[in-house]
């Protein structure tokens, strides 16, 4: 696997990586770093993955939560997490 908590269709990195989004099939652009702090460490990360069409309502709805952490390229967070 590329990346901690990517799904497995990432491992590999030759098969689709598709948006989080409840139904959409669309290629994931972006990763959506969030966590819970009543459940997770400070540090600890999950990840949803984006299109470009939910990013914003992905992004609104761990955001209102007080969840989102941060909002990269699927190509920014896969180099920083292999190191390239």
């Amino acid at each position: 696997m590329n990346s901690p908590d990517l799904p497995d269709s990432t491992a590999g990195g030759d098969a689709a990586v598709i948006c989080s989004a409840k139904g959409c099939r669309a290629a994931a652009v972006w990763v959506l770093a969030w966590n819970n702090p009543k459940l997770h460490t400070p540090d600890r990360r999950k990840t949803w993955l984006a299109c470009e069409e939910h990013r914003e309502h992905l992004s609104q709805f761990l955001g209102v939560r007080g969840f989102l952490k941060d909002v990269v390229t699927l190509q920014e967070w896969e180099a920083s997490t292999t190191g390239k």
